[in-house]
């Protein structure tokens, strides 16, 4: 229910009087000439214009009573957003005064809404009783102040907060490096202030785009002075929320002081080694929340430094590509997280995604996750204890955050306690045999407090209200003080039912109730409906009308009120001791932060193993033998997504092979060239093996009938097509960008996917391009491959290419209709069916006849193949002899210069003896 604009607070002035704040938008401002009674400025109004000013980027919900109001440029945006009503609240300079508000009660439904759409909040309560300000005089101001700024990336509350995600606020600094123009180190410093987790990542120009997608920020703190680079301004639009500030914030002389001042230590040895970049990302994340909290301090972990190269590496394209945990639509659903999650703690799932968006690179690592799933896999029994166990345990580092900011209610207690004992319980399940990881976590759980998990238990109750200002969470028995006082209090509640009866009786209203709040007390409170039997005699001269609601009426009585005044001493009494309590509880756990968030860990990751395990012995997924070098066969491989989905609608999914291992005598990876039509399942086929790359890498069994996997050190993906407008690409302008990172940035321990390289433009354009691509990925990066194509002539390449081989679809033709088999072989296409998808797609048949009298056409006119005849002119990939292979028709200068250039080791020259053997060769040509 709303109220009206009157009698909501103490100093409540009348509307007229009301003067505008300053626009959220903009900086405080003279205001311009007016007439005296129109410049006024009420002191209640002078208060909220002052905080305002403070905090102009921000919505201010201002505590007037029970809602929290927003005027004047605030208002108009919060009604749009919110959907409710915008009302009016006196004249400003002439004009009306724009005004809506939120209840309290339902405030943080109304905070979630406003932070999913970009905007910040500045809480603004009131820090003292109304009747104090009464007390100083009639026009005296309830005492107010900003007790919280609320932005994406610092909310702690359940119902602002995905519970299966991470919240995650990032700092992005840069320093100078070197003399060059472009010569930047670059750090990412990332905290999910909601469990206190902290990291810090070096990072350069080239990777800051998929570090970015990796961390996934809900809010990016960045120095105003990046913003004035339009390269990274333009890469930083597509993310959610990004927040910049003044330079000062990213100062590195005082990034080591302010860090060390936020932990309370002398000095950041004990932290480790960090890169300046690093340090100072790290700072301008604490100062941004200890200005956010305005007091209240998080207790946020020591920041902990990213080993280098210890992830694979994955760039943006690359993981909207494949769709790691999201969609190109933005959904979970339909992502690989999505097909592989079979946790059942809220915790678990966070660190299930951050491992699908973090694959290890460490080989010792991604074996002991292996062995942990392979226990589980192999002990059922465990395996189902484990998840029944885990199912009941709470989000306990999401609680103790929230106590610690004193934001934390009765039922984060709870979480706590049950937790705790969870904890304790799930480490007897874990046996001596266990792996190193599965003994490890068990050990965490075996060291939480068991001390403070049995004094929750003791003191607070079963039913539990959210609010701790609210009521009745301690047990009774716990406090014998607690019990009297209650005995006293609810003796009177029993008398405050009595008089409710009566008052109905007496009335004929059988819908008035007694209610109260901190404002009016105790108060009788009828529909609109009813309220003028309260103004009627004989009742008019009991009840005293006292405020209006949209729906309601409320009204106080000289009865009710001396009832308050006997049991007010009561009430209050039991409440503060029941608050006395809460807070004795929550610094008994606030002090055990360490030990528990160390539980809490293992918790989820116990959970992580359990679901992988339940995942390989429910999907029939293998565990991958992983090694080092560049080995890459994967025996009966699957789409865990499409699989899913198939087996959803009944289907079967064709399982396929894929080896990309090196061939016998060689140590560079092998590139599939797979050519077929579309709607075959080249993509599918494509996806399904790096996706089987990142679940191996992540510590997850395959979808496979076996998979042997040299660890892969960067993963590359180039499917599909989309434009960005926005940045004035094109869909060919979006792909060649994609290919040139590929090319540029590819290993031999990476692993490339392509589809349709080159379709974007002119065919012989687009197959020069193509062509082109495979011949640097074979000669230069050296990497294991997948290439889809309808270009058939690239499959020619085979033939000079010694590392590349032909891969295609299998279809039949079925009375001029194409029928998909899904199944890869050996072996290439000869055309591409278009014209029968085409027909599947619905073009009309005069459409189709015509489309196959013009191919027919072309096909008559071009039988030659230009493909053999660009591999027998192009001279790149022709095999020469060796100097020992000489025959009658050789070159000799060529023999010559090949003999020197095969005793150069290029890896051992220095730039000078390069640049000598280049002339030496020179001269050999020359003398020849």
């Amino acid at each position: 229910m709303r109220p009206t604009a009157t009698n909501t607070a103490a100093e409540e002035t009348p509307p007229e009087e009301a003067s505008a704040p300053v626009p959220a938008s903009s900086a405080p401002a003279k205001p311009a000439p007016a007439k005296a009674d129109e410049t006024r400025v009420t002191p209640m109004m002078a208060q909220y214009m002052e905080i305002k000013a403070a905090n102009p980027d921000s919505l201010l919900f201002y505590r007037m009573g029970d809602f929290y109001e927003l005027f004047f440029a605030d208002a108009e945006q919060a009604s749009q957003a919110l959907g409710i009503v915008l009302t009016k609240r006196g004249k400003h300079l002439g004009e009306d005064i724009p005004m809506c508000g939120v209840p309290i009660d339902r405030a943080e439904e109304y905070l979630h809404k406003l932070i999913a759409l970009g905007f910040r909040v500045a809480v603004c309560e009131q820090l003292e009783d109304p009747a104090e300000a009464k007390k100083r005089g009639g026009k005296s101001v309830v005492r107010r102040d900003v007790t919280r700024l609320v932005t994406p990336g610092t909310i702690t509350e359940d119902s602002l907060l995905d519970a299966r995600r991470e919240n995650v606020l990032a700092a992005l600094a840069r320093v100078r490096a070197g003399s060059g123009a472009d010569d930047f180190a670059y750090a990412i410093a990332f905290t999910d202030m909601s469990t206190g987790a902290f990291r810090v990542a070096g990072t350069t120009r080239a990777a800051l785009s998929g570090d970015l997608a990796r961390v996934d920020p809900a809010e990016l703190l960045v120095s105003d002075a990046l913003l004035d680079d339009a390269e990274l301004r333009a890469m930083l639009r597509d993310l959610p929320a990004v927040t910049p500030l003044p330079r000062q914030s990213f100062d590195g002389a005082g990034a080591e002081k302010r860090l060390a001042d936020f932990y309370g230590v002398a000095a950041l040895d004990a932290f480790g080694a960090f890169a300046r970049a690093e340090l100072i990302a790290a700072a301008a994340v604490v100062a941004y929340v200890d200005r956010t909290q305005l007091g209240a301090k998080p207790l946020l972990a020591r920041p902990v430094r990213e080993a280098e190269g210890g992830i694979m590496a994955i760039d943006a394209g690359t993981r909207a590509n494949l769709e790691l945990v999201r969609t190109t639509s933005g959904d979970r659903r339909g992502s690989l997280l999505a097909a592989v999650d079979r946790t059942v703690t809220a915790a678990g799932a966070r660190l299930l995604a951050r491992r699908i968006a973090e694959p290890l690179t460490d080989l010792a690592a991604i074996r002991a996750r292996h062995d942990g799933v392979g226990h589980l896999c192999e002990d059922g029994a465990l395996r189902r204890a484990l998840r029944e166990a885990l199912a009941r345990a709470p989000d306990m580092a999401r609680a103790v955050t929230r106590l610690a900011l004193q934001r934390g209610g009765p039922r984060d207690l709870a979480a706590v306690r049950d937790g705790l004992d969870g904890a304790l319980a799930i480490a007897g399940l874990i046996g001596p045999d266990a792996p190193d990881d599965l003994s490890r976590a068990a050990r965490a759980l075996s060291r939480a407090p068991h001390a403070v998990a049995l004094d929750l238990a003791s003191a607070l109750a079963e039913n539990l209200p959210v609010h701790r200002r609210d009521g009745g969470f301690v047990r009774e028995g716990c406090d014998p003080e607690l019990d009297a006082t209650r005995a006293l209090r609810d003796e009177s509640r029993r008398v405050v039912a009595a008089l409710e009866r009566r008052y109905v009786e007496e009335t004929g209203v059988r819908s008035l109730k007694i209610r109260h709040n901190a404002v009016l007390g105790y108060y009788v409170e009828v529909t609109q409906q009813n309220a003028d039997r309260l103004r009627e005699p004989p009742h008019d001269a009991i009840f005293v009308h006292r405020q209006t609601m949209a729906g309601a009426m409320r009204f106080s009585s000289v009865e009710l009120g001396d009832l308050e005044s006997r049991i007010a001493s009561a009430g209050e009494r039991a409440l503060a001791l029941e608050q006395a309590i809460f807070e004795r509880l929550s610094a008994a756990v606030v002090a055990e932060t360490d030990a528990i968030r160390a539980a809490a860990d293992a918790l989820a990751e116990l959970d992580v193993a359990s679901g992988l395990a339940e995942l390989a012995a429910t999907e029939a997924h293998v565990r991958p033998h992983m090694e080092e070098g560049v080995a890459f066969a994967i025996v009966g491989g699957r789409h865990p997504v499409v699989e899913q989905a198939l087996a959803r609608d009944g289907g079967p999914f064709v399982p396929n092979d894929c080896d990309l291992s090196p061939p016998e005598g060689d140590r560079d990876g092998r590139i599939v060239l797979v050519t077929g039509p579309n709607m075959a399942g080249k993509s599918t086929f494509l996806r399904q093996n790096a996706l089987i790359a990142v679940l191996a890498q992540a510590g997850a069994f395959v979808p496979a009938r076996s998979a042997r996997i040299g660890v892969v050190d960067r993963l590359f993906s180039r499917v599909g097509a989309a434009d960005d407008l926005a940045r004035g690409r094109s869909t060919f302008m979006v792909e060649m960008v994609e290919t040139a990172a590929i090319l540029n940035q590819a290993t031999p321990r990476s692993l490339v996917i392509l589809d349709e390289i080159g379709r974007g433009t002119a065919t012989f354009d687009g197959m020069s391009i193509a062509w082109a691509s495979l011949e640097h990925l074979h000669e230069v990066n050296r990497c294991r491959a997948l290439f889809a194509t309808h270009f058939h002539e690239l499959t020619a390449l085979s033939q000079r290419c010694r590392r590349l081989s032909n891969a295609t679809v299998k279809v039949t033709e079925w009375h001029g209709d194409v029928i998909f088999l899904h199944e890869v072989v050996p072996g290439a296409a000869d055309r591409s069916y278009g014209i029968q998808v085409a027909k599947l797609a619905g073009l009309p048949e005069a459409v189709i006849a015509r489309a196959k009298a013009v191919l027919a056409e072309l096909e008559a006119a071009e039988r030659a193949s230009p493909a053999q005849k660009l591999i027998d002119d192009l001279p790149l990939f022709a095999v020469r002899p060796k100097p020992s292979e000489k025959t009658a028709q050789a070159d000799p200068a060529a023999d010559a210069v090949i003999g020197a250039l095969d005793d150069l080791d290029p890896d051992a020259l220095s730039p000078r003896e390069a640049l000598d053997a280049l002339y030496r060769l020179k001269g050999l040509r020359r003398d020849s």
